[in-house]
């Protein structure tokens, strides 16, 4: 049974990303199914470290990227979602090549959300493993998210 409250499309999840630093670092909505997301993003010299591999902080903007959008799209139109925390294991460097971020559910409540985000190389090995914690918040009549 799909978690999402709203419907959705590729097309649409990486259009939202115009002008955004989801789009400065090649983030791309890549799949989807009931109850999951995932995202790519290209480990190069936009999102390396000055040592040559993938910089910690650019596989958390991914883990922190594919679980807003999750989070955002198992709410109903009454309700969005911000990030209130997000840890990050990082198990593996990557010098090239493609990252992949699946996230699940954990929890999904009325007042937070918890989301487990795993990114792997294009070998499908761990290389980070991320929790994300969501606020749920009641969208203010008159304004639109």
């Amino acid at each position: 049974m799909a978690i999402w409250k709203r419907e959705f499309d590729l097309n649409q999840l990486n259009h939202t990303r115009k002008q955004t630093l989801v789009e400065t670092l090649g983030i791309m909505i890549t799949d989807f199914g009931d109850d999951y997301l995932t995202a790519s993003m290209p480990v190069e010299s936009r999102t390396h470290q000055p040592m040559g591999i993938l910089h910690g902080g650019a596989s958390v903007v991914l883990a922190e990227t594919v679980g807003s959008i999750a989070a955002n799209m198992a709410v109903d139109d009454k309700h969005y979602c911000v990030g209130m925390e997000i840890n990050a294991n990082h198990l593996r460097p990557v010098k090239s090549g493609l990252v992949y971020a699946t996230c699940h559910p954990i929890h999904i409540g009325n007042s937070t959300q918890v989301w487990d985000i795993r990114i792997s190389d294009e070998r499908q090995r761990p290389v980070c493993i991320s929790r994300l914690t969501m606020a749920v918040l009641v969208k203010k009549k008159g304004k639109s998210k």
